[in-house]
């Protein structure tokens, strides 16, 4: 398109010269033109007059002659002594552009004749009227002439221009589609072209494209591995490396559910037990280090089994493919994991540490029917023992006419723990960080199955939740712990007690809870019940009735994981509660995390202003601790302060 507009300018260029010097020498011509003219005029006026006096002439027929302007533009006759006879003028003036070359070469002037006698003198100028108008149409037909010239080049190139460009885009179109149509990607394109009518149209483009096909296939190559490498980020647990849920899903299906050939083999979920506990007591980076040494464990027990696959599913739980592998062999897997969880669990002072769901797979399996039955042999498995395994038959589903059997179980477990009072109760205390500051110990519970056996206390909690026992579990807890203060004579310490939300907004619970403290006054003025921040929020109404009551037979109230929910301080001014305790997530790498120290400090500052002493729970470091002493909370609590011990 750049070199059209240089072919056009040049024309147009081309085109100007030609008029200029069309009319240049149109012009010359015409000065010659009307030298002629006057000289042919200034033979004919003098020979006219030279034998005649003024006597002779008549001026009348004189003027009759000449007074049509077409021969003289003035005609002016003076006798010997110079005085006018008469005088002609014409009122005609030349078109603008004979006045131009007149005004250029000076051409048109007053001529004068005198007889022989000396009597008659005449003046005269020339009338060109008529070469101008000849100038003016030859000027005409030089344009005209010169731009047919210049127009129809343009017009001509033009067309031969989008031509070449409608072949060139046709060409190089069809040997694209060629190029595509036939999957030339790995063969050269004259072997495509030769047997095509393109072979002549496309021959010269030949070398490029193949040029281009080779950098395609490069760069083909490339994306391939970026999107390899994409797809393998997109499907990586970031904490152990592991294969997601995606990768697990889209290898079930592939190699599996839609698997060309007969396939069996045993599908195991082991869940986390303590990833929960371990978070919000110890911090999220000794969450992630229990995560990653139970994936090495079953990683390492798994590798011994031919073609076995490992995946990290969410936060606790790990799916494993043994593939070939009868339910029977699996048990011994189940065994193997939990002796190898109990040595884990030993070692890193843990309660408990995973538990292991086992259920057999074949061909066509569906997906979501099997993780049903995994998750109901899962439910059995922690109903048992610490890092217990259990194995879900086909059987075992056909004869039990329940879908929740293992809810069932654990509504057992849950209601033996409560008729045998079970529970094993430990405490974490919380140091003030200042001498007028009232701290506390955090009482925490244990539970144990008729074996003497801990069990998963999140899953414990989690299904009497689920299974709307957790009234009965906080009065479990509330009861055993007033019966332990009093037996060890601990009445005048301060202990924290937590309570579900559900027991919170409970009007039955909360009648009862203050009949409770009203038997043992002097210990309820030394008891902080903590309730989480978002379960108060679910039902602000109920809450506020709960902590009055709290209040008035003398206890305190701390809002717990503080920071979680949609925090909102005419929520806090409404309920009044004693204490707020930051959640561990605010704690987690504190000393690096600016954003965070802002936060809590602006907590503090505005929970200071309203009369509530705030703590920092899951410190596991020297330097959180410093951090939070500058940030002027009132006491801290984690692994770094004091490990959970008995009361």
């Amino acid at each position: 398109m750049a070199g059209f507009k240089k072919l056009i300018l040049i024309q147009i260029i081309s085109w100007l010269l030609c008029v200029a010097a069309g009319s240049y020498f149109i012009s010359v011509g015409f000065d010659n033109a009307v030298s002629e003219a006057q000289k042919s005029a200034q033979v004919t006026v003098s020979k006219y007059i030279n034998e005649l006096s003024i006597d002779d002439i008549s001026a009348e027929n004189l003027k009759k002659s000449i007074a049509n302007g077409n021969t003289f533009s003035n005609f002016t006759l003076r006798d010997y002594q110079g005085a006018e006879v008469f005088s002609v003028n014409s009122s005609e003036e030349l078109p603008a552009f004979a006045e131009f070359i007149q005004s250029q070469f000076n051409s048109i002037r007053p001529q004068f004749a005198v007889n022989d006698a000396a009597d008659v003198k005449v003046e005269f100028t020339l009338n060109i009227q008529q070469l101008a108008s000849q100038l003016q149409t030859a000027l005409f037909i030089v344009i005209l002439i010169s731009a047919v010239l210049v127009i129809i080049p343009i017009i001509l190139l033009k067309s031969i221009f989008y031509q070449l460009n409608k072949n060139i885009s046709t060409t190089v179109s069809d040997i694209i589609d060629i190029y595509i149509n036939q999957n030339q990607i790995d063969d050269d394109l004259q072997t495509a072209l030769d047997g095509s009518s393109l072979k002549k149209l496309g021959k010269d483009l030949v070398p490029s494209f193949n040029r281009l096909s080779h950098f395609l296939k490069s760069k083909s190559q490339d994306i391939q591995n970026a999107a390899m490498s994409i797809k393998q980020e997109a499907y990586k647990d970031v904490i152990t490396s592991l294969g997601n849920r995606n990768m697990f899903v889209e290898y079930y299906e592939k190699h599996i559910e839609n698997c060309e050939q007969s396939t069996f083999g045993s599908l195991a979920m082991v869940r986390c037990s303590e990833l929960q506990a371990i978070n919000q007591s110890r911090g999220y980076q000794k969450g992630d280090e229990y995560v990653r040494g139970v994936a090495d464990i079953i990683k390492h027990l798994s590798g011994t089994y031919t073609g076995s696959q490992l995946f990290r599913l969410n936060s606790s739980d790990f799916a494993v493919i043994l593939p070939h592998t009868p339910l029977k062999e699996a048990e011994r897997f189940g065994e193997n994991l939990q002796s190898r969880f109990t040595q884990y669990q030993q070692n890193q002072e843990l309660s408990s540490v995973a538990n292991t769901g086992i259920v057999g797979y074949e061909k066509g399996k569906p997906l979501g029917e099997l993780l049903s039955v995994v998750d109901n042999a899962m439910s059995m498995a922690q109903s048992k023992q610490t890092n217990a395994w259990h194995v879900q038959r086909e059987t075992d589903l056909v004869n039990n006419v329940s879908a929740g059997f293992g809810n069932q179980n654990w509504r057992k477990v849950i209601n033996e723990v409560i008729e045998s009072k079970r529970v094993h109760l430990v405490m974490q205390n919380i140091m003030p960080l200042g001498k007028s500051i009232k701290a506390y110990a955090e009482i925490q519970v244990r539970f144990k199955t008729e074996d003497n056996q801990m069990l998963p206390t999140a899953s414990f909690l989690a299904m009497a939740e689920k299974l709307d026992m957790a009234i009965e579990i906080d009065r479990l807890i509330i009861d055993s712990s007033l019966e332990k203060v009093k037996s060890r004579n601990l009445s005048e310490k301060f202990f924290g007690l937590n309570v579900t939300a559900s027991s919170a907004h409970n009007d039955q619970f909360v009648i009862w809870l203050e009949r409770r403290l009203l038997k043992d006054t002097h210990i309820a003025s030394k008891l902080v019940f903590e309730v989480s921040e978002f379960g108060l929020q679910q039902n602000i109404k109920a809450s506020k009735r709960f902590i009055d009551m709290v209040h008035r037979v003398g206890a305190r109230i701390t809002v717990e994981r503080f920071g979680v929910g949609l925090t909102s301080f005419k929520f806090f001014r409404d309920l009044k509660p004693d204490f707020i305790k930051m959640d561990a997530s605010y704690t987690r790498g504190l000393e690096d995390d600016k954003n965070n120290q802002y936060f809590m400090r602006l907590m503090v500052d505005l929970a200071h202003r309203i009369g509530v002493s705030v703590f920092a729970e899951g410190v596991e470091s020297q330097e959180e601790k410093h951090i939070i002493e500058t940030l002027c909370l009132d006491g801290v609590q984690g692994y770094y302060i004091e490990k959970p011990k008995d009361i």
